[in-house]
């Protein structure tokens, strides 16, 4: 049967015209009643009458519950009746029609639209305010949260696991139940929603394994100091202890405990004024305290440089700085090259490389007077031709000053004419060790600076073994 065209045309009109009635209708039913899969404030309202909203919010409320969940998974609930909560009859019909276009129903057949109106509900603040108040996540004993955290282990560091802990964000916590009431949700995540105090930097911040790299290469350093035979060493073990990281993950050297260990080294190390014993040009072993002559760190210059080493991870052998050295440190550190005073013979020897240049007799400082010359190990700081001596009551003119301790040194005495025996103990000097001209002379042409000079008075002391 063959159907006619007209036919065919006339069909397609009349099922074009009955769809667009039903849509029509339809849509006049979508006047006043919301689109299929429709929700206010967390409120299901689908197909239902915008005249019926009171009641079915009304019965809404009645079932509402808050159900908040904290990070342990325990729960609590606060619910609707707990805080009188209402609809708020001040939101219009009119404003709930402009929600949505009764032409546009039919894609509700495919989606959810969810819709939010501010003052939707209305609820007793100070219900609430005391109902948050009671909740067990604010009343719990409180683990603080802590960053990530490094701990030293055999020569680098291993990185701690942050702590989360359980301490709420009071502020946030009454935002968030605030607006998920407000909203009409049922399930408050705490841990979603930032509730809690967090750690700012966990095991997977970028800083964390910056932090970590800096740590390692910190105790990565090896310093060997030498002090002649003996070494101290400052690795891992040693750093580690002085190595701190603060709140933003910054890596701290303690400066104060670099610098105590280097004045630790100082203590152990340093020889300046230290007792040492002599075997005197009379045949006896004498013990000579005090002076300034002997090693000395240079603590403030070392301190700096070590925490430097310890930022640049090196592995060196090094001496620390000092602020003077001895001329070795073997036995007494003074060596075969010195010049020696006996104060109680009142006589010189200078001796270079164990050989015996000079010697001769001398006059030191009046004891009785208060001018005693200096005891102990000194070296000469310079020597100068044609000097100027001058001090309280004196001014005298030398051809050869050689000080070794302040303005005291040895030197030539030309108002002199006698030197040796008990002069100082009547005429003595200032404090300097006066010399005959040769003598004076002979020690200038062959000492040098830093040469040590041994002052000492032969009271007690043992001989030399034949």
């Amino acid at each position: 049967m063959v159907i006619s065209k007209r036919k065919v045309k006339k069909n397609l009109f009349i099922i074009t015209v009955s769809a667009l009635a039903l849509y029509l209708f339809i849509s006049l039913y979508f006047l006043n009643h919301f689109h299929f899969n429709t929700e206010i404030n967390g409120v299901n309202v689908s197909l239902k009458a915008h005249k019926k909203l009171p009641g079915v919010v009304d019965e809404y409320i009645k079932n509402y519950q808050l159900q908040i969940i904290e990070r342990n998974g325990e729960t609590e609930i606060i619910t609707g009746q707990d805080i009188k909560m209402r609809y708020n009859m001040a939101n219009s019909l009119s404003q709930i029609k402009r929600l949505q276009n009764p032409f546009m129903w039919v894609s509700s057949l495919f989606k959810t639209s969810r819709y939010y109106i501010n003052y939707f509900f209305d609820y007793d603040i100070v219900l609430l305010e005391n109902k948050i108040e009671k909740l067990k996540c604010l009343n719990r004993d409180i683990t603080e949260p802590r960053n990530v955290n490094f701990e030293y282990n055999k020569g680098s560091y291993k990185v701690i696991q942050e702590i989360y802990g359980n301490k709420i964000n009071k502020n946030n916590l009454i935002k968030a139940i605030n607006i998920y009431i407000s909203e009409g949700k049922q399930v408050l995540d705490l841990d979603f929603m930032n509730c809690y105090e967090n750690p700012e930097y966990t095991i997977r911040s970028e800083k964390t394994m910056d932090t970590k790299k800096l740590l390692d290469k910190y105790v990565s350093t090896r310093i060997t100091y030498k002090f002649g035979d003996s070494t101290e060493l400052v690795d891992g073990a040693v750093i580690h202890k002085w190595l701190s990281v603060d709140k933003n993950l910054d890596v701290i050297i303690n400066n104060k405990g670099v610098a105590s260990f280097i004045n630790i080294l100082s203590h152990k190390y340093d020889t300046v004024g230290i007792s040492r014993t002599f075997a005197a040009s009379t045949g006896r072993i004498i013990e000579v305290r005090g002076g300034l002559y002997g090693w000395k760190i240079d603590q403030k210059t070392e301190t700096l440089a070590l925490i430097n080493h310890i930022k640049h991870g090196d592995i060196i052998e090094k001496e620390p700085a000092y602020l003077q050295k001895a001329l070795s440190r073997e036995g007494n550190e003074i060596g075969n090259t010195y010049i020696e005073i006996n104060i109680s013979k009142q006589h010189l020897w200078f001796y270079k490389e164990g050989k015996l240049i000079t010697h001769g007799p001398v006059v030191t400082g009046n004891p009785n007077r208060g001018y005693a010359t200096v005891l102990g190990v000194y070296m000469i700081n310079y020597k100068q031709k044609d000097a100027t001596l001058s001090g309280p009551g004196y001014e005298a003119n030398v051809s050869y000053w050689m000080p070794f301790y302040g303005n005291i040194g040895l030197h030539d005495a030309p108002w002199r004419y006698r030197f040796g025996g008990n002069i100082y103990l009547t005429n003595g000097s200032h404090g300097c060790v006066n010399a005959p001209l040769y003598l004076a002379k002979a020690v200038f042409e062959n000492v040098e600076e830093g040469t040590p000079v041994v002052v000492y008075e032969e009271n007690e002391g043992a001989a030399l073994p034949n």
